[in-house]
């Protein structure tokens, strides 16, 4: 511990008396990142400390001056990089890190690191692709979508949503004679346009196969659910297409058994910090997938749960500033029997 402290207040010294931002080079090539990182000599005997993610330098040179030379190059499916799409961009998120003890104690110094490319021609979202196999409204079940009041007890009365308040989206999916059903939001984008094209400007919201990824920028979760068959994604208005209309596009799936794992899942990002599992928090390992890859990849066997899926789109809703409301509101939504 005295070894950590010590190092800590080097740490912070060093920033300190050098007054500029460290010397960190990045360069970011079509699939892979290359990054250079020099430290001064306090931190050479430690060289194993430093991380791109969840990767060591691989690369380390010693100076004449004594100082050292990090070298990390590695692909985005490495160290543990997190894809998004904002917009018209695809980015790729990592951070440096210099961490004195094991995983799981305090970082000393961490720097953001990313990637932004243009997203590619013709690209959208892989679920709403018709080309990605997504078939809808499979056995005839009822899939409904809407925008929640601040009670959660009925459709919200206005599609106008001051910007940093709380919208509450709910799914849910009609059992008729199924047997009891479990509801997931397997991807989710906003979109300034009802139907998604090339050309339409997003903002990723759930991704992953049920990674709430809003939940790692502000104040989103998933919240406890009242019933397998619905689920409730509890979001903060965020600052996309501003007094536009703005559309939640959802992938809902369903299984009908209650079996969880990296390709069916609903996690979000706790007040701790790390990935949690909405249906059963001691399964939360499952979620681990989240800042990386999450397999898709289900074994097919006689014994497969049942799946369906289907494709939704909640809208138009409008993010206002407070000083800029608008009167013209329209109910969004509906819910079956009109209550929850």
């Amino acid at each position: 511990m005295g070894t950590c402290l010590y190092l800590g207040a080097v740490i912070l010294a060093v920033f300190i008396a050098a007054g500029a931002e460290p010397d960190i080079k990045v360069v970011c090539a079509r699939d892979s990142v290359k990054v250079k990182w020099r430290v001064s000599s306090h931190f050479v005997p430690y060289a194993a400390r430093l991380f791109l993610g969840s990767c060591m330098p691989s690369k380390w040179q010693l100076l004449a001056s004594g100082d050292g030379e990090a070298f990390f190059d590695y692909k985005f499916s490495e160290c543990k990089f997190t894809k998004q799409i904002k917009g018209k961009n695809v980015v790729y998120k990592n951070e440096l890190s210099f961490r004195p003890q094991a995983k799981g104690r305090p970082v000393v110094f961490k720097q953001p690191i990313e990637c932004v490319y243009k997203r590619p021609e013709g690209w959208i979202p892989p679920f709403l692709n018709p080309g990605s196999g997504v078939s809808e409204g499979q056995s005839n079940l009822v899939f409904h979508m809407a925008l929640l009041n601040e009670q959660l007890t009925g459709v919200a009365k206005t599609n106008v949503i001051p910007l940093g308040s709380f919208m509450p989206i709910w799914a849910a999916v009609e059992q008729k004679s199924h047997q009891p059903l479990l509801l997931l939001m397997d991807e989710c984008v906003a979109a300034t346009t009802p139907k998604l094209h090339p050309g339409s400007h997003v903002h990723q919201i759930v991704g992953n196969h049920g990674c709430l990824f809003e939940s790692k920028r502000g104040s989103a979760v998933f919240l406890p659910r009242y019933h397998s068959s619905a689920i409730i994604l509890y979001i903060q208005a965020f600052n996309f297409g501003l007094g536009d209309e703005v559309y939640i596009h959802c992938n809902l799936v369903v299984w009908d058994d209650g079996a969880l794992g990296q390709s069916r899942k609903a996690c979000h990002v706790k007040e701790h910090g790390s990935w949690e599992l909405l249906d059963d928090p001691s399964q939360s390992s499952v979620c681990s997938c989240c800042d990386s890859v999450c397999s898709s990849k289900a074994r097919r066997s006689v014994d497969e749960p049942h799946t369906s899926s289907y494709n939704t789109v909640l809208g138009p809703l409008v993010i206002k500033d407070q000083s800029g409301l608008i009167s013209n509101a329209t109910t969004v939504g509906s819910l079956p029997g009109g209550s929850l």
